[in-house]
């Protein structure tokens, strides 16, 4: 039998959640960069942009596990009723091309239903190539922007089928 993941709700608090969240910024800190990045960067990095929203009845985080080992993360906010916004989203490298990232998407459309919304959001980078292409192979669409977030180059979106409201 292959590889199974599991994606639970959890507080972006918790020891694997923190760890999972670090390693999402020193990824995308060290990518932007072009380098490593410090312990420190990373830090601030968390402090710059923190996951307070990411509860209910606001939002979601949610960690991804492979065979019981915390392997991503993502999380959900909403923008307004109808609309909830990914962010955060991660999967280890050692775990990519087993279905992490789109057992995380499943999930967190779902958590977005939960909270009412009828559509979700997303912005990211040029340079997150594998992200874009994941994205776009589960039914996202490049949008104008919806943002001007200092990061974000390209701005995507999903009806939600199913979706109450």
């Amino acid at each position: 039998m292959g590889s199974r993941w599991e994606v639970t709700p959890e507080p972006f608090t918790t020891p694997d959640a923190t760890a999972l969240r670090r390693a999402y910024y020193a990824e995308v800190a060290g990518r932007y960069w072009e380098r490593s990045v410090t312990e420190a960067e990373i830090d601030q990095g968390m402090l710059d942009d923190p996951a307070d929203g990411l509860v209910p009845p606001t939002g979601q985080f949610v960690v991804g596990r492979l065979d019981g080992r915390p392997r991503a993360c993502g999380g959900i906010r909403l923008l307004d009723p109808a609309t909830a916004e990914l962010t955060r989203i991660y999967v280890d490298p050692r775990a990519r091309g087993t279905g992490g990232g789109a057992a995380l998407l499943t999930a967190l459309e779902e958590a977005a239903r939960g909270l009412g919304a009828t559509r979700i959001r997303l912005d990211t980078r040029t340079d997150l190539v594998e992200a874009r292409a994941l994205y776009a192979r589960h039914g996202y669409r490049e949008i104008p922007a919806y943002n001007s977030g200092p990061y974000a180059q390209h701005w995507f979106e999903k009806p939600l089928a199913g979706a109450v409201g």
